[in-house]
């Protein structure tokens, strides 16, 4: 038999991400076609984000294709971290052109709650290929640390 640790709160941080999980999902992947009336290029959605630690350290990834980097900001305000931008539909092209539009066009809002064992003064924001990378370092006291035992002789 293994010992398990107990986490009081793992089960409602499960609720919270399925929760928002099946809003992201519910206004995610809305098709529209160009001959539809409410043809509406410039309204919200939520790029895909991927959190997971990575040696030591919290990562955030976000699926940015054709936004500008410029565009984008990232900002930390009390303990939530915040990113806000927007990709615009390209000029060029007419509506008449257009048989089917897909991708999501318009402002994105996405905010996290972060743990308090986060370094807040050492975050740090990639942009590649399409891909926010937001590193976000955890304090050092936060960290496990490797404790030697001294044998008695």
């Amino acid at each position: 038999m293994a010992i398990v640790k107990w986490e009081p709160f793992r089960d409602w941080l499960s609720l919270q991400e399925r929760m928002n999980r099946l809003f992201d999902e519910s206004f995610r992947g809305v098709s529209r076609s160009a001959s539809e009336d409410d043809w509406a290029l410039g309204g919200s959605w939520a790029p895909a984000v991927d959190i997971y630690e990575q040696e030591g350290n919290l990562v955030l990834k976000a699926e940015l294709p054709g936004v500008d980097p410029k565009s984008v900001d990232v900002r930390i305000e009390n303990n939530v971290l915040t990113l806000r931008g927007e990709r615009k539909f390209e000029n060029e092209i007419k509506r008449e052109n257009c048989h089917r539009i897909e991708r999501a066009y318009g402002t994105f809002t996405r905010s996290f709650t972060l743990p308090t064992v986060v370094n807040q003064e050492k975050i740090q924001a990639d942009y590649q290929d399409g891909v926010l990378k937001v590193v976000l370092p955890k304090r050092d006291e936060a960290k496990p640390k490797q404790i030697t035992i001294n044998v008695g002789k």
